[in-house]
């Protein structure tokens, strides 16, 4: 069983950095992919990045140029640099971890974008 646990949410202004830690730690053979989702009040999760171990990234369009996603492979940690927030932003961000044989979400840490 693989856990997640996520730091570095919190409240910010418009226009501030926040930056996002997910570890994983458990029984992990390896690991194909790691991401970060979102889910504001009243809307659906969304994806906002996500990274393979070979370090392809994909973006949500509404981040692009703001987020960057990286990877600690030996600390197994995922990270999400979030710069020029919106308060569109605001929303409880969630790590996700794939690999064979598991599927594995954190907890989820607030992230709230004041105007």
């Amino acid at each position: 069983q693989v856990q997640l646990v996520e730091s570095g949410g919190g409240l910010v202004q418009a226009g501030g950095s926040l930056r996002l830690s997910c570890a994983a730690s458990g029984s992990m053979l390896s690991i194909n992919a790691m991401g970060w989702y979102r889910q504001a009040p009243g809307k659906q999760r969304e994806l906002v990045a996500a990274i393979t171990m070979i370090g392809s990234t994909n973006y949500a369009d509404s981040v692009k140029g703001r987020f960057t996603i990286s990877r600690d492979n030996a600390k197994n940690t995922v990270y999400l640099q979030m710069n020029s927030l919106k308060p569109e932003d605001t929303a409880v961000y969630y790590c996700r971890f794939v690999g064979p044989g598991y599927d594995s979400w954190g907890q989820g840490t607030q992230v709230t974008v004041s105007s």
